[in-house]
């Protein structure tokens, strides 16, 4: 079992850091192996637009986002967090997002995913939708949802609410790989959401977007 942790925080010793680090101690418990990954740390260009991804099945750039793609693409689980700027994700969680391409060519799919925000006001709840919606319509089954409230860059009383739930997020994690857990509800919303939105879009490009097809193909999504 393979889980892949992903920091979208530019600092690596942060509340987002630490939470992450706290989820991989669960899942190092429970005898997963995990790889953690600072996106702030690795090469990674921006992302131009040029849409030649959807037409070869992979980017053009040929940098470590390219890389960590095939990582999430071999991973049984992944977890991503990120702290909250301007009520959205960091810059650094936006241009993997972009890079990704996880929505089209659906990277995510049957993949169990936590996810973490962490902001001192009201918007950290922005950045976790971005989070959760990536996920579910990436085709990926979100196990659970970590949202903590804390100033930047410091975690000094916040950090026994961030083991405990750590601990149970991690936990259903590992079960929800291992037992291959059904989430009815977020199957029904990706059915939609693929069937009558993404899958039609696809198919009207023709081989514009046969990178793509062939991908779902082989990854047994249609």
């Amino acid at each position: 079992m393979k889980v892949l942790l992903i920091n979208g925080s530019p600092r690596n010793v942060g509340v987002t850091a630490k939470t992450l680090h706290a989820i991989e101690k669960e899942l190092l418990d429970h005898g997963v192996d995990t790889e953690f990954v600072e996106l702030g740390k690795i090469k990674m260009e921006h992302c131009i637009g040029c849409c030649s991804c959807y037409a070869t099945g992979h980017c053009h750039i040929d940098d470590d986002a390219e890389e960590l793609s095939e990582k999430i693409a071999k991973a049984d689980g992944l977890v991503l967090g990120s702290p909250t700027y301007a009520s959205n994700v960091s810059g650094v969680m936006k241009d993997f997002i972009d890079r990704g391409h996880f929505v089209i060519e659906q990277l995510l799919h049957g993949k169990y995913c936590i996810t973490v925000a962490t902001g001192e006001n009201y918007g950290n709840r922005d950045t976790m939708k971005v989070l959760n919606d990536l996920v579910l319509y990436s085709g990926g089954r979100l196990s659970d949802s970590i949202l903590v409230k804390a100033p930047f860059n410091d975690a000094s009383g916040v950090e026994e609410l961030i083991n405990t739930k750590a601990k149970k997020a991690a936990g259903k994690l590992f079960y929800g790989i291992e037992k291959k857990s059904f989430h009815p509800i977020q199957t029904l919303f990706h059915y939609v959401i693929f069937n009558f939105g993404i899958r039609s879009f696809v198919q009207k490009k023709g081989k514009k977007y046969q990178g793509v097809t062939n991908k779902w193909k082989a990854n047994g999504i249609f």
